[in-house]
C-alpha cells in the first residue's frame, strides 16, 4: 500500500456507515480493532464470545463481522454457521492461529470470506476487511473527503490542512496523526489506539513517540489560538472544536 495515501472510506449502499462486529476474547484486541474501524469511520460493535457475538449481530445487522476462530464458549466455525443462518450475506474475517491447510480450508468451507493469521498486522486487516466490503457492494464516499472539526478543515485527497483559512503544513506522520484525532473529535484515544492506528506496528511500549508527535502538532495547529488538542490525563488525548 502506498503510505502516503489512505484508502476512501466506505460506505452502504444507502449512504450509511459501514457496520463491523468485532468478536474476540481478549479485551487488548478488541479494544484496538474497535478503534481501527471506527478511525474508518465506521460503526462498530465488539463482543467477547460466541453468544455475545450472535446477539450483537442480530440487534446491530453488521456488514461484516471480524471473528475469532478460539471462543470460549462457542467455536468460530459454530458462530459463523449461526451467522449464515440468520445473515447469508454478511462478511467474515477469521482471525486464526491455525496457520494448517486444513483448517483454513474448513474455515472458507463453513462459509468464511477471508482468514488472517495471527500474529498479523492491522494494515493486512483492513486491507482485506476493505477487499470484502467492496465484493460485497460497499463503495467509496462521492465526496471529496474533506473533514471539518471546528475551525480545521482537512482535505484528504489533496492532503491539505487548514485552520481558520490559514495553511497548515504537515509531515506525512502529523498528517496521519491529525487524520485519526479528527476522524474521531470529542473522543479520547489512548497512546495505544493512536500507536496502532498511525504506525501501524507496535513501538514495544516507546509511548513517547505520540507525545513527541501530539508536541509537533500542538505548535502547527494550537501556537497562538485556543487549543484544540487536549491531554486527558493517564488516558491519552482529544480533538475538541475552537468553538463551543
Amino acid at each position: 500500500m502506498d503510505p502516503s495515501r489512505t484508502p476512501s472510506p466506505l460506505h452502504r449502499p444507502d449512504g450509511q456507515p459501514v457496520r463491523i462486529l468485532v468478536v474476540d476474547d481478549e479485551p487488548d484486541v478488541t479494544d484496538v480493532l474497535a478503534a481501527v474501524v471506527a478511525g474508518e469511520g465506521w460503526q462498530v460493535r465488539t463482543a467477547a464470545d460466541g453468544m455475545s457475538a450472535l446477539a450483537a449481530a442480530r440487534d446491530f445487522r453488521p456488514d461484516a463481522v471480524i471473528l475469532d476462530w478460539m471462543l470460549p464458549d462457542l467455536d468460530g466455525l459454530r458462530v459463523l454457521s449461526a451467522l449464515r443462518r440468520e445473515a447469508p450475506r454478511v462478511c467474515v474475517l477469521f482471525l486464526t492461529a491455525r496457520d494448517a491447510v486444513e483448517d483454513r480450508v474448513a474455515g472458507i468451507t463453513a462459509g468464511g470470506d477471508d482468514y488472517v493469521t495471527k500474529p498479523y498486522s492491522i494494515e493486512e486487516v483492513l486491507a482485506r476487511l476493505r477487499g470484502l466490503l467492496r465484493r460485497a457492494g460497499m463503495s467509496a464516499e462521492p465526496s471529496t473527503h474533506q473533514l471539518t472539526v471546528g475551525e480545521l478543515v482537512m482535505d484528504e485527497d489533496a492532503r491539505e490542512v487548514q485552520r481558520a483559512g490559514v495553511p497548515v503544513e504537515l509531515s506525512r506522520t502529523e498528517f496521519e496523526l491529525l487524520r485519526f484525532l479528527m476522524r474521531n473529535p470529542r473522543r479520547v484515544l489512548s497512546k495505544d489506539q493512536i500507536l496502532d492506528r498511525v504506525w501501524a506496528y507496535d513501538f514495544g511500549g516507546r509511548a513517547h513517540i505520540v507525545e513527541l508527535y501530539i508536541s509537533y502538532l500542538r505548535k502547527k495547529i494550537d501556537s497562538g489560538r485556543t487549543p484544540m488538542i487536549h491531554t486527558v490525563r493517564g488516558v491519552g488525548y482529544v480533538l475538541k472544536p475552537d468553538t463551543p
